[in-house]
């Protein structure tokens, strides 16, 4: 499914960038929008997109090739790779710029769709709003920023209402907090205000500055011997740091 867009949307122009090994992804500016490994490129290479699979820790990982991955922006195409090559879910991603899809196609090495996959070329916020993802993804991933990487594109409590809606029983939205206009107190706020404080889980900022923040559409709270034993099974079968991930992160409520 394409949705055709129109002539009023200012999309920048896509490039890219080497650095030794990295290819990076821009958007007309210096701001990286997403890296790959060139000799390597399934492997997650940012921190803060390998905590974007966290949601792993708050289901029961053995079950991900039977579920449903949905990215809310594509970057260089990382996580939908990753989910679909790697995990082998279904996967969707949903991106405003055709520009970026043709440049993950030919620079990033993202596979053309194909009855796992699919990437749709629409505005992720009219887009999930559609009754075919209703109650229907396992795990949200969102991500969407713009050229100047200054705050979240989508930061409104009902933007984070409709994700809630998307997601099913067990699912789990995670969110990349990143920009020098975001508010990462704010933000949460927004988050909370749809699904809850209980729900919601968050890591501390990287290097960088992404916070990654975790919400469950149905709260839970698995002891620390589970999150331990999830986190050993993503690592054998994923080569995720999960062991550190629950090290590094908690839920925001008591």
């Amino acid at each position: 499914m394409i949705k055709q867009m129109t002539t009023e949307i200012h999309l920048p122009e896509v490039n890219f960038s080497e650095e030794g090994p990295v290819r990076h992804l821009h958007l007309g500016s210096e701001w990286i929008q997403g890296s790959m490994l060139l000799d390597a490129p399934n492997v997650l290479v940012h921190e803060y997109i390998q905590r974007m699979m966290a949601w792993l820790l708050l289901m029961d990982p053995s079950t991900a090739p039977q579920r449903q991955a949905l990215q809310l922006g594509l970057g260089a195409g990382s996580l939908t790779k990753f989910c679909h090559k790697e995990i082998r879910m279904q996967t969707a991603a949903i991106e405003l710029n055709p520009q970026v899809l043709h440049a993950c196609r030919g620079w990033f090495k993202l596979p053309a769709d194909n009855p796992r996959m699919q990437v749709i070329l629409a505005d992720a916020a009219r887009e999930i709003t559609q009754a075919r993802w209703l109650s229907a993804v396992d795990a949200l991933q969102v991500d969407l920023y713009d050229e100047e990487a200054a705050a979240p594109v989508l930061d409104s409590p009902d933007f984070y209402a409709d994700c809630r809606n998307v997601l099913t029983d067990e699912g789990c939205m995670t969110v990349n907090l990143f920009g020098r206009s975001s508010s990462f107190d704010r933000s949460v706020e927004r988050i909370a205000a749809a699904f809850g404080r209980d729900a919601i889980w968050a890591f501390k900022s990287t290097r960088e500055g992404n916070t990654v923040v975790l919400a469950q559409r149905t709260p839970s709270r698995p002891s620390r011997a589970v999150l331990a034993e999830r986190a050993q099974y993503i690592e054998t079968h994923w080569g995720l740091p999960a062991s550190k991930w629950i090290r590094g992160f908690k839920p925001i409520a008591p």
